[in-house]
């Protein structure tokens, strides 16, 4: 499958059937991560993978996941995460922001769905998974076997603005 097809055929995913992701398949998701780029290959990321019943509990107690039978909690260690000298920017949001969007192309490639997470109690999650204070979660990615019908391949034709408001050339 080609990137363009992988990504216009991924949606948000908020019904799982209750198959648990094979290990083969999870390996390649945290490997496609583990490839991805961050700002002067820091790799300020830390990833904590959730698929026991206690550790999905947790998880439930900050955030809703959709009855997956997986979540990857993506999470900044600000300790070093790279900074633009310029504004002080760290970029840890960022590179987090990047390692799960390959996760999430990679487990639609895969044949899973999956559901980028924002809307969660970082405060509970990080209480829950004991975390260090310089590790933030950013965002949780949900995934597993959809229990819907798959997106429609030209819903972007009009649940997007147009290309020629998205883009501009030399000049805004």
């Amino acid at each position: 499958m080609e990137l363009l097809e992988i990504a216009k055929k991924r949606f948000s995913v908020r019904s799982y059937t209750n198959q648990k992701v094979e290990p083969e398949k999870l390996n390649k998701i945290l490997e496609a991560a583990h490839v991805a780029p961050t700002a002067a290959n820091l790799q300020p990321i830390r990833l904590i993978v959730a698929q026991s019943e206690e550790a999905l509990a947790k998880i439930g107690m900050a955030a809703n996941i959709y009855g997956a039978p997986l979540a990857i909690i993506v999470c900044a260690d600000h300790d070093k995460a790279w900074v633009r000298p310029f504004d002080k920017k760290q970029t840890g949001d960022i590179d987090a922001s990047i390692l799960t969007d390959h996760m999430m192309f990679q487990a639609t490639e895969l044949g899973l769905g999956s559901v980028w997470v924002c809307y969660f109690k970082p405060d509970v999650l990080s209480k829950a998974f004991n975390l260090s204070t310089n590790l933030e979660p950013i965002n949780i990615l949900a995934i597993g076997y959809s229990d819907e019908d798959g997106g429609d391949m030209n819903r972007f034709d009009t649940q997007r603005i147009p290309i020629d408001k998205l883009v501009s050339y030399d000049k805004l």
